[in-house]
């Protein structure tokens, strides 16, 4: 006989997705840990993994869009954040 598959409830549901959360914010902020290393240690510009962690922010903000469980605060924090690391970008810019 083929071993079972255990049942999936809500509980097991919500542990999963709590893990793929805990995972994403390794990643994201494991990644501007190493943009932040190569820009201050090696001087070098890392626009290729910052790209990959806006990209990964972006690709979670679209889905839950489409799936309509984006809440307005959370899309106004969104836009007040990334206004301000756009403000912050230019003034770095235009400092160098």
């Amino acid at each position: 006989m083929p071993p079972t598959e255990p049942a999936r409830d809500e509980r097991t549901v919500a542990v999963e997705n709590a893990s793929y959360r805990l995972a994403y914010l390794v990643l994201s902020f494991g990644m501007l840990a190493a943009v932040a290393y190569r820009a201050f240690a090696w001087g070098q510009a890392s626009w290729d993994l910052l790209a990959l962690v806006i990209a990964g922010g972006a690709v979670t903000v679209g889905y839950q869009a489409i799936h309509r469980v984006l809440t307005p605060q959370a899309l106004r924090i969104g836009v007040v954040a990334a206004v301000a690391a756009a403000a912050v970008a230019l003034v770095v810019g235009l400092v160098r």
